[in-house]
């Protein structure tokens, strides 16, 4: 039976992890599809786990009220969605939805939060890459509200 520690091996996010790490990890990890306009989670919703993407693209929303939903960042394949599992209360911020087929490494957030609990070291390097992702996202907001507003002083 094959494991998904190449998956995670070979993904960017994991790129210089300690390979023990990576090999703890798998047991919180599972495969998911998506098809076309399938949601990944929904703002709002409980923040259960976090995606590796693999193959195809999602698009991270945020409601406008009166106005269709703005996309705030697209992730491809190499790219990471969701670190509100590992925030209280752990509740989705955005809508993640999928644009055309979308193949994903998805990873427990409980199974996640506990490793990270007993082993801090862990825990740091995960803060760590997560903490990019959030200044991606923050980043991408801010130049989403430029496009929007024009230049804010």
């Amino acid at each position: 039976m094959e494991t998904l520690e190449p998956l995670l091996r070979g993904h960017e996010f994991f790129r210089d992890l300690d390979p023990g790490y990576v090999t703890l990890l798998v047991s919180c990890a599972s495969n998911v599809r998506f098809r076309d306009g399938a949601y990944l989670f929904r703002e709002s919703q409980p923040a259960d786990r976090f995606f590796l993407i693999r193959e195809g693209e999602v698009a991270l929303e945020i409601a406008v009220p009166g106005r269709r939903p703005s996309v705030v960042q697209t992730e491809a394949e190499g790219g990471v969605i969701g670190f509100s599992w590992l925030f209280g209360p752990h509740t989705w911020k955005f809508d993640a939805r999928a644009i055309g087929s979308v193949r994903a490494v998805a990873l427990d957030g409980v199974c996640m939060r506990g490793k990270c609990d007993e082993d801090s070291r862990l825990g740091y390097a995960l803060m760590q890459r997560f903490a990019r992702v959030a200044v991606a996202r923050l980043q991408a907001t801010q130049l989403q509200m430029l496009d929007m507003y024009g230049q804010i002083t």
